[in-house]
Order: C-alpha cells, then sequence, then structure tokens
C-alpha cells in the first residue's frame, strides 16, 4: 500500500506537473478557452496549493483561491501514472476542508467539456453546474460548477 500524502506546498515543487496540465489543457481547447492560473499567481496569499505525494514522488496537485464569498477550484491534476489510486476525489476533499477551515461555504470551478473524467469526480462529488461567475464569461467549452459545503 503506498503512502499517500497531500499537504500545502510551493508550487515550484511540482513544477513538472503543472506543466504537464498546461500541455494537456493547450491540447483540448484554444487559448482563449485556458483559464489557467500562472505558478507566479498560485503563491499569492489568497491562493493556497496543495501538493499530493505518493512514496514521496510528486502525484498530484490542486489549488484554491478565496474570495470574498467563495473559493474558486483551480489546477486539480494527478499524472497519469498515479491515476487509479482516487487521488482526485482525496485532493479535492482536502480542499472542500480547507475551504470550509477558512470560513467559506461555496466552492466554484470553471472545467472544459473535454474532460469526462474531472466532470464525473465533481459531479460524484455534488457539485452542481451553474453560469460564469467571477471574471468568467459564458463558454460553450467551459462547464461551471458549484457546491455549498455547509
Amino acid at each position: 500500500m503506498p503512502t499517500i500524502l497531500i499537504a500545502p506546498a510551493d508550487p515550484a515543487e511540482a513544477g513538472g506537473l503543472i506543466r504537464e496540465l498546461d500541455a494537456y489543457q493547450a491540447s483540448l481547447y484554444p487559448a482563449e478557452s485556458n483559464h489557467l492560473l500562472p505558478l507566479d499567481a498560485l503563491r499569492h496569499p489568497n491562493v493556497t496549493f496543495l501538493v499530493a505525494r505518493v512514496d514521496d514522488q510528486v502525484a498530484g496537485c490542486g489549488a484554491f483561491v478565496r474570495y470574498v464569498e467563495y473559493a474558486e477550484i483551480k489546477r486539480m491534476f494527478v499524472s497519469p501514472e498515479f491515476r487509479g489510486l482516487k487521488l482526485g476525489r482525496r485532493i479535492l476533499e482536502e480542499i472542500e476542508w480547507r475551504i470550509r477551515a477558512a470560513g467559506l461555504a461555496l466552492a466554484r470551478l470553471e472545467t472544459g467539456v473535454s474532460q469526462p473524467e474531472a466532470l464525473r469526480l465533481y459531479e460524484s462529488a455534488g457539485y452542481l453546474r451553474c453560469g460564469p461567475f467571477g471574471e468568467y464569461r459564458e463558454d460553450h467549452l467551459s462547464v461551471f460548477m458549484e457546491k455549498h459545503l455547509r
């Protein structure tokens, strides 16, 4: 049984994973439909960045940005070689726990129509589709979701 640890980390520790995620997103969507948070932005004080390690190897990541009334989940990704360990679910649960601990009760996210695995994960975790939020605009390639965490 592998040892799995999910904890806050400097985004640079997951630089290779983030580059892999960026390439994956770029292969699915045009630039105007990619809403990627740059590495430097992941270090802002209102961002919590988590890394999942499997036996000390960086295997996945996820983050959330705190706003006044909600938190936005960003940068959820599990390296293909570590899929099947339920890491996505575990990262999501840790993010939700930390959002609640920050005093927020609403989690929102934007994902894409060409990511059925992500859509299944979020839907099975209780996320419901909603309209664009924050600075997002309607985009036929985007799926907006939210979950009340109380």
